[in-house]
């Protein structure tokens, strides 16, 4: 079993950045990919961003040139820089997890994100 804890939510002013990061702990585990997610009251939760283990990532339209997702591989650390930040972006916020040749996933607790206009 894999179990995700998030940080690094909060308030922050349009414009402004914030920085998310996602600790994956669980013995015997190789984690594919991480990636985050999103939530906004009354919406589907949407990907965001993914990335595998190789490196390779991947965006959501609406973030492209505003996010950046990185891992640290030798921690099971997944980050998410988010800049230029909108109102639109306000959400909770969840990271997840695939594993056993993704054949299995797990998500964190969430973290809100809420960006004041």
């Amino acid at each position: 079993q894999v179990q995700l804890v998030e940080s690094g939510g909060g308030l922050v002013q349009a414009g402004g950045s914030l920085r998310l990061s996602c600790a994956a702990s669980g013995s015997n585990v190789s984690i594919n990919a991480m990636g985050w997610y999103r939530q906004a009251p009354g919406k589907r939760r949407e990907l965001v961003a993914g990335i595998t283990s190789a490196g390779y990532t991947n965006y959501a339209d609406s973030v492209k040139g505003r996010f950046t997702i990185s891992r640290d591989n030798a921690e099971n650390t997944v980050y998410l820089q988010m800049n230029s930040l909108k109102p639109e972006d306000t959400a909770v916020y969840y990271c997840r997890a695939d594993w056993k040749n993704y054949q299995s996933y797990s998500w964190g607790q969430g973290t809100q994100v809420t960006v004041s206009s």
